[in-house]
């Protein structure tokens, strides 16, 4: 069992480092909000460290699960940063879901300091993290994947290596276009079935075993007809990641029509005060 660091204790990281430590991993572990970082020791043991480059002095591995870009760089560069406490040889694994330009940017700057990078964004949201189901999408170096690989599946069902770095970001933002798709058709879907005076639940039930069927209908159908909006991934979390895929599809020349369009119809939801809906409130401008 290795010793390790995480940093960052949302939603996501603080059931991922839970489960590492749950694992037998001695971990260390940081937040911007320290006080978030003693309650999550006193309730799992382990320790807390002040600085990112605190929290990395001595650890094999060191793992990050921050907001976006800029949190990503805040808390890997600069004298406080956990670049600069990392031994030489020891392996930063980022969990943010941020730009496939950062995460090549970090893992040119690991290399300068003789460090192993991985970008390995993950999906399944917070039940996901809470139940160790996770799967993680890797960039990185083949060799610097396979040391980290064993600690990844701590709180992962899949995790596989996707290619160089920013493989992982470019594989999270082709699932998320995938989510943004599937989510509107549902909601529309839901939305017609009520306006048609049908048994949404029973039609739901019947057209789940045909080529209609996703997770999104199976997990997230019932509640939407419910309206019913508190279930994970926020709208917020949602725009930032397709504000992220929607640069990138500028820079490689993608044509993202209805991922666009879809973004927009999450900037009227937020315009509703449903930022912290879950993403399946898509249904909301529909039906208010």
């Amino acid at each position: 069992m290795a010793k390790v660091a995480f940093l960052g204790l949302g939603v996501m990281g603080g059931p991922m480092a839970r489960h590492l430590a749950a694992k037998s991993h001695e971990v260390t572990v940081y937040n911007r909000t320290t006080a978030k970082a003693e309650a999550w020791v006193a309730a799992h043991g382990g320790a807390f460290a002040a600085t990112p480059r605190e929290a990395a002095k001595g650890q094999a591995i060191v793992f990050a699960c921050v907001g976006n870009d800029e949190d990503l760089r805040s808390v890997t560069l600069g004298a406080d940063g956990a670049f600069a406490g990392m031994d030489q040889g020891a392996i930063f694994v980022d969990h943010t879901t941020a730009s496939a330009e950062v995460a090549r940017e970090l893992a040119d700057a690991a290399q300068v300091a003789g460090l192993g990078f991985i970008d390995a964004p993950v999906s399944g949201g917070q039940a996901g993290a809470e139940n160790a189901a996770l799967t993680v999408m890797c960039g990185g170096e083949a060799e610097t994947y396979a040391k980290v690989e064993p600690a990844i599946l701590c709180f992962a069902r899949a995790s596989r290596l996707m290619g160089p770095a920013g493989s992982g970001q470019l594989t999270k933002m082709v699932n998320q276009i995938a989510i943004a798709g599937l989510v509107q058709g549902l909601s529309e879907a839901v939305h017609f079935a009520k306006r048609a005076n049908l048994d949404v639940e029973a039609v739901l039930e019947v057209i789940s075993k045909g080529a209609a069927g996703s997770w999104q209908m199976e997990n997230r159908g019932k509640t939407m007809n419910a309206a019913k909006f508190d279930f994970g991934f926020a709208v917020d979390w949602m725009r930032k990641d397709l504000g992220i895929l929607l640069a990138e599809a500028r820079r490689n020349g993608a044509q993202l029509p209805v991922t666009a369009l879809v973004d927009q119809f999450y900037a009227d939801v937020q315009g509703m005060g449903g930022s912290r809906w879950d993403t399946s409130s898509l249904i909301a401008r529909l039906e208010k």
